[in-house]
């Protein structure tokens, strides 16, 4: 997607929803795979009864109110988790991350043949209609804001112009543009046409990515799907999402369940980073807190990896660290012991690929549902014995985004759909379906939870416990008040 500063917001005339427009290619032609079509119709009930099957320990009726949790602020999300297992070989989903805004209707196949909007109609329709109804909302029309991936945000514009008898606009919402058709008058999202007018806005699907915090308000009196502080409690700021998991899991041990997560050092300094790459006997990841798309992570396996990220310039000076992901010879040893990568079932050639798994979940008036899922393989395959001189991204790196000089592109050859096709080569079962969803809701919860301790009786950000549990002045500077 090529940015273009000072674009008007589009008001949606014609709402026929064309395929192409809005799915990848290979998607248009794909059958969805019937074990991930069987998971897709479980119930709540149904994905309980097995879990706990296998996790007997697990309290089977709190993790039953967990998945029918009604979230304030974090409405959908989009987890990222590898399927890893130990030395002893005890298979488990880990969560990398948790997006507020995140892709997946583009790579997913249709769940019914005849429902081309997919996805697409089932979040609208599902979870972000039933969320405007249940709040007060200020006259105006519905819009669609969005900063990348635009092929998807039109899609949700569309698909919303076909349910409802109201004015829907799509608009990009750059960042660093001099002349956004974006602007907030009292507290109120105004959009700018292509004859200059202003119209204000009742309700907004958000999908500003890039330090959305720097030009969207806390408060609002427009309502926003999914709302800044949901990116600041974690859905863009790794730092507190790490922190958040670390809360829930506290109040989870009761229910024996738990966010399972790679072992994450917080608040770590810049110049201190090369102590806690030791820590972790020189393999680790270091991530950028308030970075997306595969942006700001670096993985360290070597003196030359970790010189070069010193090397760079950067835009804050807080990161996190957390062990490393890797081949069972080179992974990580952390406090809960070593996890390594299943990977994908070996090519013919006997190669071994890292792939992680997006699942994208949304809030209905019945609880948390499923609504779209894809993966993604790294470029290069995993090796026994890492020599010092590879790169060690090319072989556990798997986002597709790419930051080009015009804006965004995609490396699509690398995505894998859960179709007859893909889902095969990926090594995951039902019970890792299941394992997955229950993690992205727990995860999800807790960055919900952490972003309504983080909002005050007038509905602003409580600034003083933000910064003391987020203190990183760069980032308080970038906060829009």
């Amino acid at each position: 997607m090529i940015i273009e500063f000072g674009k008007p917001a589009v008001k949606i005339l014609d709402n026929t929803f064309s395929s192409e427009q809005h799915y990848y290619n290979k998607v248009l032609h794909a059958q969805m795979h019937e074990l991930v079509k069987f998971f897709f119709n479980m119930d709540r009930e149904r994905v309980a009864e097995r879990f706990c099957h296998l996790n007997p320990s697990v309290d089977k009726e709190k993790l039953l109110l967990w998945l029918k949790y009604k979230p304030k602020y974090m409405q959908w999300s989009g987890t990222d988790l590898f399927n890893v297992t130990t030395e002893k070989g005890v298979k488990r989903m880990v969560v990398l991350e948790t997006n507020s805004s995140p892709s997946g209707q583009k790579s997913m196949p249709l769940l019914n043949e005849n429902e081309e909007m997919g996805g697409y109609k089932r979040l609208i329709e599902q979870s972000f209609l039933p969320f405007v109804r249940s709040r007060r909302t200020i006259p105006g029309a519905f819009a669609v804001v969005y900063d990348k991936n635009e092929m998807e945000a039109s899609g949700y514009a569309i698909t919303l112009a076909n349910l409802v008898n109201e004015d829907v606009y799509l608009v990009p919402f750059f960042n660093n543009d001099p002349n956004p058709s974006v602007r907030f008058e009292n507290e109120i999202m105004q959009v700018r046409d292509e004859l200059g007018e202003w119209h204000d806005i009742k309700a907004a699907y958000r999908y500003v990515t890039q330090k959305p915090w720097n030009r969207i308000p806390v408060k609002t009196k427009t309502l926003i799907y999914n709302p800044i502080i949901a990116c600041l409690a974690g859905g863009r700021n790794k730092r507190m999402a790490s922190k958040a998991y670390e809360l829930f899991n506290s109040e989870l041990k009761d229910a024996n369940l738990k966010i399972r997560k790679p072992e994450t050092i917080n608040d770590v300094k810049f110049n201190e980073i090369p102590l806690w790459v030791d820590r972790f006997n020189g393999h680790a990841v270091i991530k950028n807190p308030y970075s997306n798309a595969g942006q700001g992570v670096y993985t360290i396996t070597s003196e030359r990896e970790l010189k070069k990220f010193m090397d760079e310039r950067h835009d804050y000076d807080d990161f996190i660290v957390q062990m490393l992901i890797g081949n069972y010879h080179w992974s990580t040893n952390s406090t809960e012991g070593k996890y390594y990568h299943v990977g994908m079932v070996p090519n013919k050639k006997n190669n071994i690929y890292v792939a992680d798994l997006r699942f994208m979940i949304a809030s209905t008036e019945d609880g948390f549902v499923p609504v779209a899922m894809y993966a993604r393989r790294a470029e290069k395959p995993l090796t026994q014995n890492l020599m010092s001189s590879e790169d060690s991204w090319e072989m556990l790196g798997t986002n597709l985004s790419v930051k080009t000089a015009d804006g965004w592109d995609s490396e699509t050859r690398r995505l894998k759909l859960m179709d007859t096709k893909d889902f095969n080569q990926l090594g995951l079962s039902l019970d890792s379906l299941v394992e997955g969803f229950i993690q992205s809701v727990l995860s999800t919860i807790a960055i919900d939870r952490m972003a309504d301790q983080l909002v005050g009786t007038k509905k602003t950000m409580k600034r003083k416990l933000f910064s003391a549990i987020n203190g990183d002045p760069i980032l308080l500077k970038e906060i829009m008040k």
